[in-house]
């Protein structure tokens, strides 16, 4: 369910998210309505009763007043516009609001349970950047493991054909243990990028897995264990090579016994680089794949195969640039008034907004929304920017960091800039961004714009990691720069998992 019914909202966080969907979708209603000049207006409450109970909403007529008071009357009253125009435009409005419907959403998880397809479970999922880049191979994910209940929000939200009861929010060592009670069925694959605080002071006299810093890992390893799948991809930083062999060795030490057969695994890891996935970024990820030794035997085909051919299917592949990523976006002023970042306006940007590049989508943005036309442009705004910052990002070039004369004069950390040269970047529009990270969240000096005097938003970051346009991130705006910078790039999730899915159906591959 991805609204609880009004009555069940038991603390401030149920509420603040059941808002924020609210919000949401009277945002998408009134774009579509604006765009289309349509004038809103109320139908009558039994026919807007209806629709409220089909998105789970409420289940009868008097719930309407506490769900005023949850709201507020002012946001009631542009609900219930809201819902109005559904009800009389459905054509026009429905299926851009689908993800916000119980019932749409129960009808597609019927389908995904029903549908044929390898099986996927994503721990540590994040924003299901990772997840979603398998799903577009026609992967099926059965269960999504996160710590972040705004990273489970927004997963949830993207990801109708999942019921909610298999995203779920806990800690992994609480769920490791007990994870086939979660899932009961086979498992094709398991997926996730564990964090390992621990591997930079990891050496040959300690086991990377036995660190206590390390303990989410180990987990990892366990509920790899309990589910004993064909696959595991596994991603993390480049940092971790150091320690690469002790992981390879905790992989090869893994033996699962299932009647009188034992399964154990082959493992291999890579450096990829995302631009060679045709992302319009310079992004470097550590990637172990694992195969089980039934699947090395009756394929033909180690680990190191199937990096092998994910690099000749590289080869082939367009190389972007920045400004593919950033084509077609409106042009946004940052804000020079702190605290104003959730306010929606023409200057600085909107949550929602209507795609004003509709039909004339290039290369780029037809690789990352597959070839759908999207009306809208979620996650645009423009943050905040001192007086100071708009004139250190001014007189900034393409290229030019923290060191250069042209703001020596007004560099606050010049003298540090040994340790904060990259603290400013302005991005080169010709070549591939520098690597989206999660850090953008606490300030984007390291991300500015390469025409525009201001940091890049989250949906431009996003575009970078090639999320599709539609793909909406929930909570803070600011918070969105995390659940996009922790993520694994979309369309190179998808490369990965195009050529893993080969070897599933029985390619036959001789290495």
């Amino acid at each position: 369910m991805i609204f609880q019914n009004v009555k069940n909202l038991q603390n401030n966080d149920d509420k603040r998210y059941f808002k924020e969907k609210i919000d949401i979708y009277i945002k998408i209603v009134d774009a579509l309505c604006k765009n289309s000049s349509i004038q809103l207006c109320r139908v009558e409450e039994k026919d807007y009763f209806e629709k409220m109970r089909e998105m789970g909403i409420i289940d009868n007529i008097d719930e309407l007043d506490y769900l005023k008071q949850v709201l507020s009357k002012n946001r009631f009253n542009e609900f219930i516009c809201a819902v109005s125009a559904e009800v009389i435009y459905p054509d026009l409005i429905s299926p851009h609001v689908q993800n916000l419907n119980n019932t749409y959403r129960k009808k597609a998880q019927e389908e995904e349970k029903n549908r044929n397809a390898f099986t996927l479970v994503d721990l540590f999922c994040g924003a299901g950047g990772l997840s979603l880049g398998f799903k577009q191979c026609g992967f099926k994910t059965i269960f999504g493991n996160d710590f972040e209940r705004l990273c489970i929000e927004t997963y949830t939200y993207n990801h109708p054909e999942i019921p909610t009861d298999r995203v779920v929010c806990g800690d992994i060592r609480k769920i490791a243990e007990c994870i086939t009670t979660y899932i009961p069925e086979e498992v094709d694959i398991v997926i996730g990028g564990p964090p390992c605080q621990g591997f930079s002071s990891a050496n040959k006299h300690h086991r990377v897995i036995d660190d206590p810093r390390n303990e989410l890992y180990k987990y990892f390893i366990k509920a790899v264990e309990q589910l004993a799948p064909k696959v595991v991809v596994m991603e993390n930083v480049k940092g971790m090579l150091k320690v690469a062999n002790q992981v390879v060795e905790d992989y090869e030490n893994i033996k699962i016994q299932r009647g009188d057969v034992t399964y154990s695994y082959s493992v291999a890891y890579s450096i990829l680089l995302s631009s060679e996935f045709s992302v319009a970024q310079s992004r470097e990820r550590l990637i172990y794949i694992a195969l089980r030794n039934d699947i090395v035997q009756s394929r033909h085909i180690t680990p190191k195969g199937v990096f092998s051919i994910i690099r000749n299917n590289n080869k082939k592949n367009i190389h972007y640039n920045l400004s593919d990523a950033l084509e077609g976006v409106r042009g946004l002023i940052a804000p020079h008034i702190m605290g104003v970042g959730e306010v929606d306006n023409d200057e600085s940007g909107r949550k929602i907004d209507i795609n004003p590049y509709l039909g004339n989508e290039n290369g780029y943005l037809r690789l990352i929304n597959q070839d759908r036309t999207i009306p809208f442009v979620y996650n645009h705004k423009a943050r905040y920017c001192s007086e100071l910052n708009q004139e250190i990002y001014r007189r900034m070039e393409q290229g030019d960091d923290a060191t250069d004369p042209k703001i020596a004069d007004i560099m606050p950390y010049a003298h540090r800039n040994d340790k904060f040269k990259d603290k400013y970047f302005r991005l080169y529009g010709d070549r591939p961004c520098r690597t989206i990270t999660a850090h953008l969240r606490s300030d984007c000096h390291s991300h500015i714009h390469p025409y525009e005097d201001r940091a890049i938003t989250p949906r431009e970051a996003a575009r970078v990691q090639s999320f599709p346009d539609d793909y909406l991130f929930l909570g803070p705006y600011l918070k969105a720069y995390i659940q996009i910078g922790n993520a694994v790039p979309v369309v190179m999730a998808r490369g990965i998992a195009s050529v893993i899915k080969k070897v599933l159906e029985g390619e036959d591959y001789e290495d």
